[in-house]
This record gives structure tokens, C-alpha cells and sequence, in this order.
């Protein structure tokens, strides 16, 4: 609002839980009211629909049958409906003197879901499993049950400890050496993060570099979705700030991931493929990677926004003539030879795009099914294994 030239922003709570009323003045002096309601992803939609919000916030993709009934709005899943704002990201922690340094996915559920309930079952020491977790109105919660629980088909035990307060649950964790719990980024404290395992990934610990390119096992992105067909300047003006850079340090600073480009090293290891060890030694990665639509080489629309940010820094930085080398990657296949040609196929269509702004690229790699990043065993996972990443000399 403040970006609007509004003054006197402030906010006001109603009477309802988990809703705010941000209020500002025109310099006419005329008020102006934002009412901002936090109940749940699904309520957005409901609320698109009955003309009751103008844009809804969701830390999912909206659904098919979502889709359908709000068809009269536009099409929500077009680039300039569905904004990717932010990238959110779990990390698991335990006392400091635990010997486990990763866990899977699986056995995250297992633990959390009551199923395992001694760390000998881990391959650790120490006795009963004591599980700590944020209380249900969190979105951290919601995180983790849809990322972890929910698609395998499991439950938060109801032996769990809940904390309003992540300083709260972080700092018990950190008291207790039988102690597991899944925590926001920025919280972890004096506990110790484990690295995560998806399928045959390899183990990452909860970096915001591997957050921000969505490879990091317990991630998600975090929407706005703009009616095509509404008609609030402000709702646009909105989603406007919140892609922009200004709009992206506030994402920063309130816990999340923000989709700014950056340059990481990369450290190279024997489980990587030769040339992408070499590639590894003399360039450096983009903290972004391209992902597409499911079962298409369109890109999404989150990567549609990404290139603008990649292009950007690409001009930013004199990196647009044969400094950028784009390297492709997929879900496994009967014929790794179609792996490795899908893999390339989709860096060509990154490359196709980063052309038509006069980026002369150096040199386009595909590794085909190598270095997975989920497991390929569902769509979810097979859709995150085929990505483009971005390395610049």
C-alpha cells in the first residue's frame, strides 16, 4: 500500500482468528481497507468463487476441479493467473549429540506417523522416538503434512508434543536427545539439521540455495492466484510488488525463499557424472532450475517468471556472450538413450527462449536420469526430476 503512495499504513485485527485489516489513507484523505483472511488454501478458491476476495493465496497448485468451477474468471493456471511468490522449505531437526545425519522421506513418515518408534529402528542409539511438531493452524505443519504425511497416506501420531512457537519447539528438541522435529528455516537454533533423501537423491541438507531450486527434498512453492478476468488494481498491483525485488526481501525476511538469482559453487563428488564434475570445477550453478509443464517441454510458469530473473542477471553480470551453459535432466526411462535425448530436448527449449533476448549460450549438456532429485515412483517426483539448470563461467 505503501508503494501505492497510500499513507498512514497500518493494520487492525478483527474479531475473527487468523484475519487482518491493513488500512491506509489516499492523500484525500479517503480510507482504504485490505482484508487479508489466513484459513486455509481451498478457502481462497471458495472465496474467488463467491466473489468474496479479489486474489487467494495458496501453498498449493490449484486443483482440476478448482479450475473448472472458477472457469468464469479466466484461466487460472495462464501465466499471469497462477504467480509463484515464494519457496518454503522444512528443515528436521534433532539434538546436537544425535549420531543420524540423514534420513528418507519414508522413514520421516514412518517416525512421524508413530510406525517407527525407537532410533534403533533408524540405525541410531537412544531409545524411544519423542516426536515434537507445530500445532495444526501452522503452515509449517501444512508443509510437512502435505510434503511428507499426506502422500503416503499417513497421519501425525497424536503422541507428538505440539508447539504454537517454533523458538519453543526448536529449543525442546534441542534439550531432548531422543528428540525429532520439523521446524521453519530459520529456527533451527541450537538444534542439529539432518540432510534428506528423496528416492535415490542424495542427501541434502536444507540450504537455501538447494531450497530456492526446488532440488532440496521438503520444498514448495507458495502462490498467488489473479483472476484473468478481475478488475481490482489493487490485487494486480499486488502480485506485481510481490515478484518484484522489493516484494522478494520481504519474502526473504519473513522465513521464506526468495526466487532472487545468485551464483553457488558446486562441489565436485564421485557420485556425480564425469562432465558434470568438470562443469562443477570451472563454472558456477544458477540458483534457479526450469521446470515444465507435466508431460510437455513448456516450460511452467514459474520458470516463464524465472527467465526474466535469469536474463536479468545474465545482462547484470556480462555473462550473455558463450559464458552460459544449460545442462538438462529427467526421470528415468526404459532406454536411457531417451532419457539423455529428453534431457537435452528440454535444455534446447530453455535455450530456444533465452535466444529471442540475445543470449549466445556456450554450450547445452544433457545427463539424462542421472543425479535425481526425487523418486521417480510418483508424478510429483517425476515432474521435479526433469529440470534445466543454469551454469555461468
Amino acid at each position: 500500500m505503501r508503494e501505492q503512495g497510500l499513507l498512514k499504513v497500518h493494520s487492525e485485527a478483527p474479531d475473527t482468528a487468523n484475519e487482518l485489516r491493513v488500512v491506509g489513507e489516499t492523500a484525500q484523505g479517503r480510507r482504504v481497507e485490505v482484508e487479508v483472511a489466513a484459513h486455509g488454501s481451498s478457502t481462497g478458491f471458495t472465496a474467488l468463487n463467491t466473489a468474496t476476495a479479489d486474489l487467494a493465496a495458496s501453498s498449493r497448485p490449484i486443483k482440476d476441479s478448482e479450475l473448472a468451477t472458477l472457469q468464469a474468471l479466466g484461466d487460472l493456471k495462464s501465466p499471469g493467473a497462477e504467480q509463484v511468490i515464494a519457496i518454503d522449505g522444512l528443515a528436521i531437526i534433532v539434538h546436537p549429540d544425535n549420531p543420524l545425519t540423514e534420513l528418507d522421506t519414508e522413514q520421516l513418515a514412518r517416525i512421524f506417523s508413530g510406525e517407527a518408534k525407537t532410533w534403533e529402528e533408524l540405525g541410531g542409539s537412544g531409545g524411544a522416538i519423542h516426536l515434537y511438531a507445530r500445532d495444526d493452524q501452522s503452515g509449517t505443519y501444512d508443509t510437512f503434512k502435505e510434503v511428507v504425511l499426506s502422500r503416503r497416506g499417513k497421519t501425525l501420531n497424536s503422541a507428538a508434543k505440539r508447539f504454537e512457537s517454533s523458538e519453543q519447539l526448536s529449543d525442546a528438541v534441542s534439550r531432548d536427545p531422543q528428540g525429532i522435529g520439523f521446524i521453519g528455516l530459520p529456527y533451527v537454533r541450537q538444534a542439529k539439521a539432518v540432510a534428506i533423501v528423496d528416492g535415490h537423491s542424495q542427501a541434502m541438507l536444507p540450504l537455501n540455495s538447494l531450497i530456492a531450486t526446488e532440488d532440496y527434498p521438503l520444498s514448495r512453492r507458495l502462490f498467488f492466484y489473479l483472476p484473468p478476468n478481475g478488475k481490482n488494481p489493487w490485487a494486480q498491483a499486488l502480485v506485481a510488488f510481490a515478484q518484484s525485488s522489493k516484494g522478494q526481501a520481504i519474502v526473504a525476511a519473513n522465513g521464506f525463499v526468495a526466487q532472487t538469482v545468485q551464483a553457488m559453487a558446486v562441489t565436485p563428488n564421485a557420485l556425480m557424472p564425469e562432465g558434470y564434475q568438470a562443469l562443477s570445477r570451472h563454472a558456477q550453478r544458477l540458483t534457479v532450475n526450469f521446470r515444465f509443464e507435466e508431460g510437455s517441454a513448456t516450460l511452467d510458469n514459474k520458470a516463464r517468471q524465472d527467465l526474466t530473473r535469469v536474463l536479468d542477471y545474465l545482462q547484470h553480470n556480462e555473462k550473455t556472450d558463450r559464458q552460459v551453459t544449460l545442462v538438462g535432466f529427467g526421470d528415468a526411462k526404459s532406454d536411457p538413450a531417451r532419457a539423455d535425448l529428453l534431457s537435452k530436448l528440454r535444455a534446447m527449449a530453455v535455450r530456444r527462449e533465452l535466444v529471442k533476448s540475445g543470449v549466445v549460450l556456450r554450450e547445452i549438456r544433457g545427463f539424462g536420469a542421472e543425479m535425481p532429485v526425487a523418486a521417480n515412483s510418483a508424478d510429483e517426483g517425476r515432474i521435479k526430476n526433469r529440470r534445466v539448470e543454469v551454469w555461468v563461467y
